[in-house]
């Protein structure tokens, strides 16, 4: 391809050099801009640990791309456009955004850039699959995982792309308030973050290839033990892309490698309904009309890690603490406030969204969907989870509660799951059980029921 000028690389979900398609379709054109626009609209929404863990990684790619990432503050509707006309370029360089909101503003710069005589061009994804492709034998998606898994496989995905040998990357001066913001950002952050940048994110998957995988089908529900991967907050921002992990997987075999892929595959199922159904963002993937109750006392219990449910509270607490959650309990805590405190699952869903550093919208979303019964999921009405047999189940010597819930540290062995068995259980100032867990679920169940009967007439 011959070289026809400056080309601009838009970078949003894919902060990273290898493995980076729309990277290698710019540099074939010629020198490359590298720029990232901060949108002070999508910073605010983020919260201050998500935006704590992007000034982080910005740090890190700016770094990755010799200290020549172009950094600007705006709304990017003017931005781009602005810095096309700027640095002469060309064409524009983009990973393509399925996601409501991504897809709606790549739209108007999209349309901004064809007046201006100025090209687009978008290539790859922050996923295996491109959200929209995955489809049944009469052209429609799937709104059941199993299936979707299944054809997901057959449809399969390319290898790594290549990185450019001679990248030629064009150092255009960014913006200091917009440097200055990021350092803010990260200074602010509530929470310790881990190490960021590309290069942290393989090395942090080449320990979990040789010392976890193995293991990961029976320890990945363990929140007690180091059983997960870890790679979520780097796959958020696509500082490592799904299909480097998956290519790397090809080269083992196992029921560890086989449960790491479906665990993949989730992600990309989630991104894929949210494709098809924005409207999801905000409603239920299949109404019943449930009756709810507003969130009150109950619900500031939860979110402060005070439900006297030691495995919920843990998890809670973890989330405050860390950023970060077990997918297990983010599964058992979400069905508490859903099935045993009756709360509209997107309270939860924001709430999550405010302090995860992986907060991904699409499985923060369906994810919360499937837990309260009303999204992707083949029998999603009955399940109820028990806080306390599941604490048992996936914390059996109950050294993770014990870890974030400092009330019952001197509660022996499974005993920290039941504090209300003990003499001493509530000596350190450990709340009671907030709701009776056996009487919620019935009451859980008849809501369902009466919203099925009259959803379907019945």
């Amino acid at each position: 391809m011959p070289t026809t000028g400056r080309t601009l690389l838009w970078l949003r979900r894919d902060l990273r050099r290898a493995d980076h398609p729309a990277l290698a379709t710019a540099a074939a054109s010629g020198p490359v801009v590298p720029v990232f626009v901060l949108d002070p609209g999508l910073l605010e929404q983020a919260g201050p640990v998500r935006r704590g863990w992007l000034a982080a990684t910005l740090r890190a790619l700016d770094t990755a791309y010799d200290g020549r990432l172009c950094l600007r503050v705006g709304d990017p509707r003017a931005m781009i456009p602005a810095l096309a006309a700027e640095t002469g370029a060309t064409a524009v360089h983009v990973s393509t955004e399925t996601g409501p909101d991504g897809a709606a503003r790549d739209a108007a710069v999209r349309s901004l850039l064809a007046e201006a005589g100025v090209g687009w061009v978008e290539t790859g994804s922050p996923y295996a699959v491109t959200p929209g492709r995955v489809v049944n034998r009469s052209g429609e998606g799937f709104r059941v995982f199993t299936p979707f898994l299944r054809a997901w496989r057959e449809h399969g995905w390319r290898g790594p792309a290549t990185e450019p040998a001679d990248l030629d990357l064009v150092r255009v001066p960014g913006d200091p308030r917009a440097w200055a913001l990021v350092d803010e950002a990260r200074a602010a952050c509530p929470v310790p973050l881990p190490p960021a940048g590309e290069e942290a994110a393989l090395d942090r998957w080449a320990e979990f290839l040789s010392e976890a995988l193995d293991r990961y089908d029976g320890d990945r529900d363990r929140p007690d033990l180091a059983g997960t991967s870890g790679l979520s907050p780097y796959l958020k921002f696509g500082v490592v892309h799904p299909r480097t992990l998956l290519a790397d997987l090809a080269g083992h075999a196992g029921a560890g490698a086989e449960r790491f892929v479906a665990e993949l595959a989730w992600r990309e199922f989630y991104a894929d309904v949210l494709h098809r159904r924005p409207d999801s963002l905000a409603a239920d993937l299949h109404a019943l009309h449930l009756p709810y109750d507003e969130p009150g006392t109950g619900f500031d219990a939860w979110r402060e890690g005070r439900t006297g449910f030691p495995f919920v509270d843990a998890g809670m607490r973890q989330l405050l603490a860390s950023g970060w959650m077990h997918n297990r309990v983010r599964m058992v805590t979400a069905s508490f406030l859903a099935k045993d405190l009756h709360v509209w699952w997107p309270h939860g869903a924001a709430h999550f969204l405010d302090h995860l550093i992986d907060g991904d919208l699409a499985s923060n979303t369906h994810g919360w969907q499937w837990v309260a019964g009303t999204g992707t999921d083949a029998a999603p009405y009955f399940r109820v989870f028990n806080p306390v047999s599941q604490g048992e189940r996936f914390d059996p010597s109950g050294d993770y509660v014990r870890r974030w819930v400092p009330e019952l540290q001197h509660l022996p062995g499974a005993l920290a799951h039941r504090p209300w068995e003990a003499v001493d259980g509530y000596a350190h100032g450990y709340p009671e059980r907030i709701v009776d867990h056996a009487a919620e679920r019935l009451e859980s169940l008849e809501r369902y029921r009466q919203a099925r009967a009259d959803t379907l007439g019945g």
